[in-house]
């Protein structure tokens, strides 16, 4: 027979399906902006974790909104309260205290993490939590981490740059679709990204195609001198780093630079950020004549990144041995020059002159 004791706790506490380890479980997050996955920590805070996997099974977060957030720093949703889009002004008051004490632990509050919304110091957790979009350690200490985002960040992110208003409460609605909660999946087999495996002689066949408002460019790329550079460039454009990026520096008679991701109308993904790392100078003994492009970098010689110049001139005195030629333009030098002729303010165009892809074509 069992006891009220037992019944009373029965209730109480989160319940887990039998066999379950959290551990082992993800939640997959459906959203009117797409998908995210959230593993747990359930060492850190056993509580916090088993009770989001009873809500969620019970389906407690279906058809709730992300109401608050700040533009890639955090977001924040669970409240049930947000089911009903009429009743904005209750926003944010519910899913408070489901018995939960906090777990604060020395996990550190970066980008991804999720934490139980409270208020600071008070005992008043439920099914509100909050996402962080950035690296928030002042919240070190304040709120339960039970969570973090493992993939689908780029989403996350998104739904930051909802609009909001003087209260940073969303104006527009993001809604949780449904939330599933599944073993974690194997790994998938490790894949080689684009442009590591293939040959120098192999990466000749390649070109690179820029389609501007202006028109289109082609570089032929040089990876006998500079093939390092060469694949990563061919890299970033294949997997769309460059698309709806725009030429920020014109320097009439010198120089036009582009990809630079800043200029970027979306963030990049995760993914794809991944592969945004600084690449190791390859000088070598291609002047620096018109049509050249050539790699933009910082102070160090190490420094590039992404951002590349086409040469309008020749500027042997200047960027020989110093710049790391990667290709040359075969076609389209007509359209460098209508770019080299936009209006600047120093040398920054003043109409916006679009890059609105760069891909990797085969020559033939």
């Amino acid at each position: 027979m069992i006891s009220t004791l037992t019944l009373l706790l029965a209730l109480l506490l989160p319940q887990t399906l039998p066999g379950d380890d959290p551990k082992d479980l993800q939640a997959v997050v459906d959203t009117s902006a797409g998908t995210f996955i959230l593993q747990f920590y359930p060492e850190q805070a056993p509580n916090h974790v088993r009770k989001f996997i009873e809500l969620a099974r019970q389906g407690h977060f279906n058809g709730t909104a992300f109401h608050s957030m700040v533009s890639r720093a955090v977001v924040q949703g669970g409240d049930p309260e947000t089911k009903n889009p009429a009743a904005r002004d209750k926003y944010g008051s519910g899913g408070y205290n489901m018995g939960l004490k906090r777990e604060i632990s020395d996990l550190p509050i970066k980008r991804g993490t999720v934490l139980a919304f409270t208020i600071p110091g008070v005992d008043t957790a439920g099914s509100q939590f909050v996402i962080c979009v950035g690296d928030q350690p002042q919240l070190q200490g304040q709120f339960t981490a039970y969570a973090y985002v493992a993939d689908g960040m780029d989403t996350v992110e998104k739904i930051s740059l909802t609009p909001t208003d003087d209260k940073r409460m969303a104006t527009e609605r993001v809604e949780i679709k449904g939330v599933t909660v599944r073993k974690i999946p194997p790994p998938p087999p490790p894949v080689a990204p684009p442009f590591t495996t293939e040959s120098i002689e192999e990466l000749k066949n390649f070109r690179l195609a820029i389609e501007t408002s202006l028109g289109n460019i082609v570089v032929e790329p040089f990876p006998d001198k500079a093939p390092n550079h060469v694949r990563h460039i061919l890299r970033l454009a294949s997997l769309g780093a460059f698309d709806q990026t725009a030429v920020h520096r014109v320097a009439p008679g010198f120089v036009i630079q582009m990809a630079d991701l800043n200029t970027r109308k979306e963030p990049l993904t995760q993914k794809v950020n991944d592969f945004v790392v600084p690449i190791r100078a390859e000088l070598n003994d291609v002047k620096h004549d018109a049509g050249i492009v050539s790699m933009a970098r910082g102070n160090e010689i190490d420094s590039a990144l992404t951002s590349f110049f086409i040469v309008l001139s020749p500027q042997a005195r200047g960027l020989d041995g110093t710049y790391t030629v990667f290709g040359r333009v075969v076609e389209g030098m007509d359209v460098v020059k209508k770019i080299e002729a936009v209006p600047v303010q120093g040398e920054t165009p003043t109409t916006r002159v679009d890059v609105y892809s760069m891909r990797a074509m085969r020559k033939n």
